[in-house]
């Protein structure tokens, strides 16, 4: 193993270290602000419709990269709560959008502000320029995953 193989080796070590522990106690931190309203799972479908309306759950099983059975099954739970609401295609009725309701808006406002409030709790130690400096980086890797773009 050459030294640049190592130094990377070590950085990828320490990225995922980071990312562990920041991930586990920031989730768990979410989901203690909007348990009242939603699951962690509930909540990014949530999100995501809400920045996406009339999608469909073939779109959220494909963009969260799990079957469609476990999509409708939270969507179904969210109905229930009233929080989305599905519309039929006029033109196919075998297509069903998803929008999310008045009630849901509300809500997702609510856990919106909850967790940014959370997050403002810790990014107030940081720079803006800081935090620039670490989320452009982080969303370009989030693009590189998303798009499958790895060097092999």
């Amino acid at each position: 193993m050459n030294e640049l193989d190592d130094q990377l080796r070590q950085l990828v070590e320490r990225y995922m270290t980071a990312y562990f522990v920041l991930f586990k106690n920031l989730n768990t931190q979410m989901a203690e602000v909007i348990q009242e309203d939603a699951t962690i799972e509930q909540y990014q479908i949530i999100a995501y419709i809400a920045t996406h309306e009339n999608g469909t759950s073939t779109e959220l099983a494909e963009v969260f990269s799990v079957g469609k059975s476990s999509i409708t099954a939270i969507i179904t739970r969210l109905v229930d709560k009233g929080l989305i609401e599905r519309t039929r295609d006029v033109q196919d009725r075998r297509v069903v959008y998803l929008s999310l309701t008045e009630h849901g808006r509300m809500i997702y406002s609510k856990m919106q502000e909850s967790i940014i409030d959370m997050m403002s709790s810790y990014m107030i130690h940081f720079t803006k320029e800081d935090i620039d400096g670490f989320i452009q980086p982080f969303e370009k890797m989030a693009k590189l995953v998303e798009e499958g773009n790895r060097s092999k």
